[in-house]
């Protein structure tokens, strides 16, 4: 089953900040909701163990990114996928775009694409996309906090 997904989200950080925290593997492990371990490998790969719930369905996923296309500051593209076992398999990728938005912050904007299979697939596409909505909000919501954050302490320095 096909789940597409786009989104919008202002960022409180240059553009260059932004691009650089979503290369950044301690941010993302932070920001990435059931994030339980990330680790960073050669040619921007990432490897992560993500613990999921969708509905009644609870599984961790074993999954591995790559970025492509990388455009600094301006986006790349990830590509991705994720073994939950008996859960079932997800793959798919997004396209990520950075842009000045005029005020010294950055609107990012996205649009995503996932086949799942399995358990998850039998969940239903309406409540896996809105779960995977939800999911990409608290990302965003925290990585907002966390360059907010940082944002702080440089100006206190």
């Amino acid at each position: 089953m096909a789940v597409l997904l786009s989104g919008n989200y202002s960022l409180p950080a240059s553009q260059a900040e932004v691009y650089a925290a979503l290369n950044d593997a301690d941010v993302l492990r932070e920001c990435i909701p059931g994030c339980e371990e990330l680790e960073a490998r050669a040619d921007g790969i990432f490897a992560a163990v993500v613990r999921l719930e969708l509905g009644p369905l609870k599984t961790r996923f074993r999954g591995k990114v790559r970025l492509e296309d990388l455009d600094p500051p301006n986006g790349y593209r990830i590509i991705g996928e994720g073994d939950g076992g008996i859960a079932g398999f997800a793959k798919g990728g997004a396209a990520l775009k950075l842009a000045p938005d005029g005020e010294g912050g950055t609107l990012l904007s996205y649009e995503a694409e996932a086949n799942v299979n399995g358990k998850i697939a039998q969940l239903g596409q309406r409540l896996i996309a809105s779960t995977s909505k939800k999911i990409a909000d608290r990302f965003f919501q925290t990585l907002v906090k966390r360059l907010q954050n940082e944002t702080v302490t440089a100006e206190a320095k």
